[in-house]
């Protein structure tokens, strides 16, 4: 009876009350962003150039916590869409920018009423919704935070 105890349950855990809300959250996105052509990780890279303009792939990753073997698909996605353009920095060859086009700009008119929609959707005041984002990053950048601290280093 005491092993019943220990054992971890379903339900019980974090991990997956998070899990399952970001999969509900997902699905409560496609039919808004379908209408709009895009995919949820091609929104979140189109929002990342509409709150900036110009950003490098690095960046981009940093803000999104990609890296550029999932970033460059995305990107490339979206440059044959006409949405982004992809250009190496003359200032530093090493660096690609990424900026909107003419035609990402206006996309920008489409995709206001998403997250209006999103936060009727989800049933809960726009304060409860802020606190759990709060919550949310704070477990976030703890995580990352033992990751980096635990993590070894590369070059030992």
């Amino acid at each position: 009876m005491q092993e019943d105890a220990v054992k971890p349950k379903l339900e019980q855990q974090l991990c997956f009350a998070v899990y399952s809300a970001m999969h509900a959250i997902t699905k409560a996105y496609q039919p808004l962003l379908e209408k709009l052509g895009l995919t949820y990780p091609q929104y979140l890279v189109m929002l990342v150039l509409w709150e900036g303009g110009d950003v490098t792939v690095k960046q981009l990753g940093e803000r999104l916590y990609l890296d550029s073997g999932t970033l460059t698909p995305l990107l490339k996605r979206l440059e044959s869409m006409d949405l982004v353009h992809r250009a190496r920095d003359p200032k530093d060859e090493r660096r690609v920018r990424v900026t909107l086009t003419a035609k990402g700009q206006l996309k920008h008119r489409e995709a206001q009423m998403v997250p209006a929609q999103i936060l009727t959707a989800m049933g809960r005041p726009a304060d409860d919704l802020k606190a759990v984002r709060k919550e949310l990053r704070k477990i976030r950048n703890a995580l990352l935070e033992t990751r980096a601290v635990k993590a070894p280093s590369k070059e030992a």
